[in-house]
């Protein structure tokens, strides 16, 4: 006969069952209860226990008194504001854009801790329906202001038939510990064209967790890309699913990482239907005693024959401290698909270092140039100028820091 072992609760599951409870969310509460936050034993944060990372969560946060300084300026955007997890005004939309408010969680239900606590604890969503070519920049500006809080917040966007449009996310508040849950749900229709990217600038002692869901509907072009540039934790999780014939994503991110500091790029991605591709493109960079983490999982069901889906995960190390670790996985149930993983983790290499000092070009100044290379693939897709220039920006600030 065995015995249930009851699972032995830390300060900051307490608070997060106390705040669960509170908010009347008890079946998650008794859930969390009963399992506490995962340990590397299990699979999907095996190199992000958030048992041993995550040791305190702040009371909730209250409203909003005072916004700080937007993170990132994109010259010409049409800016959104969620502030401790509310919805703040919205101005004037572009055409096409359809702005609104709705209650309650937007990610679909799964297995997973963080996106559930989302779920749970998110009061107001975020609702964008966007129709035809959206010009300028969409930009939700998602803020933790105040003392340190606990906020939640979420975004719902539905891109309709034969759209386009470019959204940028970006995550930040004052200077205090945070505990950030975010959440985004984009749905793309026929033939729509979307560029989604997000770039977590949270603050050096903040806690950042992002979930971004993604239904690709048929002939839909998707492409992402992550920035983690901010937090001492952070963990952006990724999951697309392809629908419909034709879909394709381009599915890329980037953790910059410096000492004290560890973020986590997962991808969950799922190939439901036939001919679908997909080419996921994940790099980290980290210097001092840090860690990087990107862990990729491409499910490709039973009926998806023809499906093509490359995933590809770099690494540089900046120094001897430095940890990078990488999980690709596959789990293929069709017979006719061309899919495949790489993983590559070094240093800079030595031949072009050699070749740049020999041509007279101090060390500092070489390793930034080779470094600037490493990540142009990721950065230079993106069309828009003024928001390449800010992304632009985001890493020059880090090397330069460095």
């Amino acid at each position: 006969m065995s015995m249930h072992v009851p699972v032995r609760l830390g300060p900051a599951e307490t608070k997060l069952i106390e705040q669960l409870t509170a908010i009347g969310a008890a079946s998650e509460a008794e859930r969390l209860t009963g399992t506490g936050l995962p340990t590397r034993r299990v699979e999907a944060y095996h190199y992000t226990d958030l048992k041993q990372l995550l040791r305190a969560v702040p009371e909730l946060a209250g409203a909003a008194m005072e916004a700080s300084a937007p993170a990132l300026r994109v010259a010409g955007a049409y800016q959104l504001m969620i502030a401790n997890g509310v919805v703040q005004d919205t101005g004037t939309a572009p055409a096409g854009v359809i702005v609104g408010k709705a209650n309650g969680g937007v990610l679909s239900t799964r297995d997973d801790v963080v996106t559930r606590l989302n779920n749970a604890l998110t009061k107001q969503c975020l609702t964008l329906d966007l129709d035809g070519s959206v010009d300028p920049v969409i930009q939700i500006d998602r803020r933790t202001e105040g003392a340190a809080g606990h906020s939640t917040s979420a975004a719902k966007i539905f891109v309709a038939d034969g759209g386009s449009a470019v959204i940028l996310e970006t995550y930040s508040g004052s200077d205090e510990a945070h505990l950030g849950n975010h959440a985004t749900y984009v749905a793309l229709g026929k033939n729509a064209r979307v560029t989604h990217i997000t770039v977590n600038l949270a603050a050096k002692a903040a806690t950042h967790f992002a979930s971004n869901e993604y239904h690709i509907a048929e002939g839909a072009q998707l492409r992402t890309l992550v920035i983690n540039a901010g937090a001492a934790l952070s963990r952006t999780q990724l999951f697309p699913r392809y629908m419909g014939a034709g879909a394709h994503a381009d599915l890329t991110g980037l953790n910059l990482v410096s000492d004290g500091q560890h973020a986590d790029i997962t991808m969950d991605a799922l190939h439901a239907v036939p001919h679908t591709t997909s080419k996921p493109l994940f790099k980290s960079i980290a210097r001092g005693r840090s860690k990087a983490v990107v862990q990729g999982r491409l499910v490709v069901a039973r009926d998806a024959q023809k499906t093509d889906a490359k995933l590809m995960s770099q690494g540089l190390m900046l120094s001897d401290e430095a940890e990078i670790l990488s999980k690709p996985e596959l789990e293929i149930y069709a017979d006719d698909v061309v899919c495949g993983h790489g993983s590559t983790c070094g240093r800079l290499d030595e031949d072009s270092m050699f070749y740049l000092l020999s041509r007279g070009i101090p060390k500092v100044e070489a390793e930034t140039m080779l470094v600037r290379a490493f990540l142009a693939e990721l950065v230079d897709p993106i069309e828009d100028e003024a928001l390449n220039e800010a992304l632009t920006a985001v890493i020059e600030d880090w090397l330069a820091r460095g």
